[in-house]
């Protein structure tokens, strides 16, 4: 009988070579697309959200929701009441329960990039709310009796991609700094209270592994509901405007 010819070491070693070198070809590709999606799925969300907000604006006279709180519960998590919906007043309650009459699913308030964030910023609030409160209203909105007050729309940030559900203290919280050479969102940089939280800001299409700098992106949502990204800044390029409406 002829004996069957099989594959010899170097025939072996050769093959499992040229798999890992498509394998090092591809998965960065997949990564990326990977990335992509999770970027888009973010924006989605966000216009999602200022649909819903511009939605209860109308319904309310063009004022939006007077209060802001800023944690992270979307339900009451114990007593007699525990599962109910939470009061938008409750101090525990994050921002959007006052706005979740139009907006149909707290998963909206979800971002995908953001599904496993170290901790909170509070210590009585479980990191796994952050999925369902990933984003960060400017705590200036309030400051206005109508929207219709604010000064160009599409400039005025509404929320954005941050750690912190309410956002309003000045370059320690917002993207923009103190003038040119000075740093943004001071709190989270190195040497800061929040310093471990930092990747949690710029957080899409992150390039580097450097704790300080990471490459990536952050989406923001605009009066006038759209959404684009800004690139990783220490604030140069962003007006205190687009936070005040002035």
């Amino acid at each position: 009988m002829e004996r069957r010819k099989g594959f010899t070491l170097i025939e072996l070693l050769v093959v499992i070579a040229i798999i890992a070198m498509l394998l090092a070809i591809l998965v960065p590709s997949l990564n990326k697309v990977k990335e992509k999606a999770k970027e888009l799925v973010c924006k989605t969300h966000l216009k999602g959200i200022g649909l819903g907000m511009l939605v209860y604006i109308e319904e309310n006279d063009g004022k939006v929701y007077p209060k802001l709180t800023n944690k992270y519960m979307w339900y009451e998590p114990s007593g007699a009441n525990q599962g109910d919906e939470i009061s938008p007043d409750d101090p525990d309650a994050y921002w959007g329960v006052a706005y979740r009459d139009t907006i149909d699913s707290t998963k909206v308030f979800g971002c995908p990039s953001f599904q496993r964030p170290i901790d909170s910023l509070y210590g009585d609030m479980p990191p796994e709310l952050l999925k369902e409160a990933a984003f960060a209203i400017n705590g200036d909105i309030t400051d206005f009796d109508k929207v219709a007050e604010i000064k160009s729309p599409s400039f005025f940030i509404i929320c954005h991609d941050h750690q912190e559900p309410k956002i309003e203290n000045g370059s320690r919280d917002h993207f923009h700094n103190d003038g040119p050479g000075t740093m943004n969102v001071t709190q989270y940089r190195q040497g800061g209270s929040r310093e471990k939280f930092y990747r949690s800001l710029f957080r899409h299409s992150v390039r580097f592994n450097d704790d300080w700098k990471t490459g990536g992106k952050a989406n923001i949502l605009w009066l006038d509901g759209h959404v684009s990204p800004l690139a990783e800044t220490t604030g140069d390029d962003v007006p205190r405007r687009w936070y005040e409406g002035k």
